[in-house]
């Protein structure tokens, strides 16, 4: 079978939209599943709701990348959106048409070609996805280096390279997933200013005639399709072969901080996409709505449901003892202590009851149980600390899900390995705690304590909470409580005792 490229799409019967050539209006740091499946999505649907008539050039931020295959391919690729939306299955195909190319800056001419992009009057947008650890600033870095390593050190070399074409500044939209990623791109960058000893017109070009955007991007991008089988299938469907081909799910929101101003230059709002991607000169409220809702549901529930004996969070959802417990905890819980439309957030959490249902993910507790303790500190405890002080009383489920952390920490059996702490499900079965070693060496410490004494223990201990949780009027007899019940009824006992 032959290769997705424009001829075979054409002759595969393809009836979806199709742009083959526009001018290449983004630089697009990162060509991996995420940004495929995200950016590269939304850009797609911009040229075919708005007519904004773009491409986005693709660069690999290392060496080793998919930049040949993307080529083989014009850019072209298949993504499917699959998941829950209303209770409703949804399993939708597009061809994505706003690549391209993908260019190597680590071979000679893709560099060229790069800066050529750089300097171009197309030129509008540079988005950059280049992992966490990729907005660093390396000063081992140099000028003359073709390319440097870093991120911010290519992105200030393309900057340069702009500036000195005489081009207009441009709109950078950072999508790495750490707290202010465009304020400490933009940092980076004025770093590279001063040690690479460059002008001041140059500074002023970066800082003030270009305009860099933190961002925050909401989508699960699984990235491909493991069972060969229904690879196979596909493909016979298509009519085509696609090793780029990309999955996501259903639900994605592009918060892009910045003034109000750029939604007339940005192609979103025109596209009639602004409940999705939309810019605001604050972001932090709709990151409090992420993290609290749907980061701290899924810590919120999951020691306890694992205890119950589940495995995945779909299963999760289809129990309505253990989706209750989470509704109640989201909506009477969470939502009254956050400082958004409540309309607004009552949606963001349906849809997140939608997107633990996904019939197409497998989503493993044990993977989201990962790093507990600093997870339940930052997700949860914020609602949990916020609903106190508006309410004067102790949220039933946040504190159970305490309780429920705690239990999954210790059990009747348990031993601390190099892999991690090794404890012991109800039903027998043994699981291996991830967490930072500190932790596992107390709760390994604490072994042979009674209920009260690892309560109280756990809560004094202000290397986790950064507070000692016993001044919570009443936290540690409820919390005890619930630790016992879990141990003597069951985990799944002691969440329907919350509703």
């Amino acid at each position: 079978m032959e290769r997705l490229n424009y001829e075979i799409l054409e002759t595969s019967g393809y009836k979806g939209y199709i742009l083959k050539k526009a001018p290449e209006k983004v630089l697009q740091f990162g060509e991996g599943n995420f940004l495929r499946a995200f950016v590269d999505y939304w850009f797609d649907l911009a040229n075919e709701k708005a007519g904004w008539n773009g491409k986005c050039v693709l660069v690999q931020p290392i060496g080793g990348g998919l930049a040949r295959m993307i080529n083989e391919q014009e850019g072209l690729y298949t993504l499917y959106l699959r998941g829950s939306e209303k209770g409703q299955k949804v399993d939708d195909r597009r061809v994505i048409s706003s690549v391209s190319r993908c260019l190597n800056p680590y071979e000679a001419d893709d560099y060229q070609a790069m800066m050529e992009v750089a300097a171009s009057d197309d030129l509008e947008i540079i988005v950059s996805n280049t992992t966490e650890a990729g907005i660093v600033y390396d000063p081992s870095c140099k000028k003359e280096d073709l390319p440097p390593a870093s991120f911010p050190a290519k992105l200030t070399q393309v900057l340069y390279h702009r500036y000195q074409a005489g081009k207009p500044g441009i709109i950078m939209l950072a999508c790495e997933l750490i707290d202010n990623n465009g304020k400490e791109l933009l940092k980076c960058v004025n770093q590279y200013i001063d040690q690479w000893g460059m002008e001041e017109g140059f500074r002023a070009y970066v800082n003030e005639d270009c305009t860099f955007c933190g961002s925050l991007v909401d989508r699960i991008v699984p990235g491909r399709i493991r069972d060969p089988k229904e690879v196979e299938q596909l493909e016979a469907r298509h009519g085509y072969e696609d090793p780029l081909l990309d999955v996501g799910e259903v639900f994605g929101v592009w918060v892009i901080e910045g003034d109000e101003k750029l939604n007339d230059v940005l192609p979103f709002r025109k596209a009639g996409l602004e409940d999705k991607v939309f810019v605001t000169p604050d972001m932090s409220p709709y990151k409090k709505r992420k993290v609290r809702i749907l980061n701290g549901a899924h810590t919120g529930f999951v020691l306890g449901a694992y205890l119950a004996g589940e495995n995945i969070v779909r299963d999760c959802m289809n129990d309505e003892v253990i989706k209750g417990f989470m509704n109640k905890m989201l909506y009477e819980e969470v939502i009254p202590t956050l400082p958004l439309d409540k309309n607004d957030l009552m949606q963001f959490a349906a849809a997140v009851e939608d997107r633990f249902n996904n019939p197409f993910v497998n989503h493993e507790l044990m993977s989201i149980s990962l790093n507990s303790t600093s997870k339940w500190k930052a997700r949860n405890m914020p609602s949990f600390l916020g609903y106190i002080e508006e309410k004067k009383e102790l949220p039933v489920c946040l504190t159970m899900s305490l309780a429920a952390y705690i239990a999954f920490y210790s059990s009747d059996i348990q031993r601390l390995t190099d892999a991690g702490l090794v404890c012991r499900r109800p039903a027998g079965d043994e699981y291996t705690i991830s967490d930072d070693r500190w932790v596992l060496e107390f709760y390994e410490a604490h072994k042979a304590d009674s209920e009260e004494a690892l309560v109280h223990a756990v809560l004094t201990d202000t290397r986790m909470w950064d507070q000692d949780l016993t001044a919570v009027e009443g936290l540690e007899e409820a919390v005890t409580a619930g630790l016992k019940k879990i141990r003597t009824e069951g985990a799944r006992a002691a969440y329907q005792s919350c509703l």
